[in-house]
């Protein structure tokens, strides 16, 4: 597998196919990049689990934290590590551990193990490493779009407002969509207009 460079088809596959993410390095901190994926994930339907010793006895968006992989009650699908690259490969010999194996392993932006990866796909594992699954997700179902952010996609059709509810490419439905005063307007505006 070349870590450098990922089809969109694997990590569409990735995201279509995981329901249950552990998120490990997750954080109750409001302004912290974790916080952010962990709710934006949680709005597209994932079953998020925050993993995070120090917070253990605390809850993100009602969720109770855990202490580890271990501790977690539910087969997990993917484990996203936001933890830099020097703690990555304790997580990947963790997750090796448990019954039944994730399916993915995910590092996020700016971490890479190169020997945990290998570790993991020897396992039967897919990785993604150096990627950010909530960039991906919005990427690939056109919400980042909305955002002024390249797509590297070619159109001259904007693609459709993310409205609560809706059907989106990943095959997942908005539970948060885009509810500013701007966009109900504008999705009224198109109702009415059809």
């Amino acid at each position: 597998m070349n870590h450098d460079a990922y089809d969109d088809n694997y990590i569409r596959s990735i995201l279509n196919n995981v329901k249950t993410i552990a998120m490990v390095g997750a954080s109750p901190v409001n302004v912290r990049p974790s916080y952010f994926a962990f709710k934006y994930l949680a709005q597209r339907g994932y079953d998020m689990i925050p993993v995070n010793p120090g917070h253990v006895g605390k809850t993100l968006m009602g969720k109770p934290f855990v202490a580890s992989l271990a501790d977690i009650d539910r087969p997990i699908d993917m484990i996203d590590i936001f933890r830099n690259s020097s703690h990555i490969m304790p997580v990947v010999d963790e997750a090796l551990t448990l019954s039944p194996l994730p399916k993915v392993i995910w590092m996020q932006l700016g971490a890479r193990d190169d020997a945990a990866a290998e570790k993991a796909e020897a396992a039967g594992l897919k990785v993604v490493m150096n990627r950010c699954p909530k960039i991906e997700y919005g990427r690939l179902s056109s919400e980042i779009s909305w955002m002024g952010v390249n797509s590297r996609t070619l159109s001259s059709k904007r693609a459709p407002i993310p409205t609560q509810g809706m059907r989106l490419s990943l095959n997942r439905t908005s539970f948060g969509g885009g509810q500013t005063a701007a966009s109900d307007r504008a999705a009224k505006n198109k109702t009415e207009t059809t």
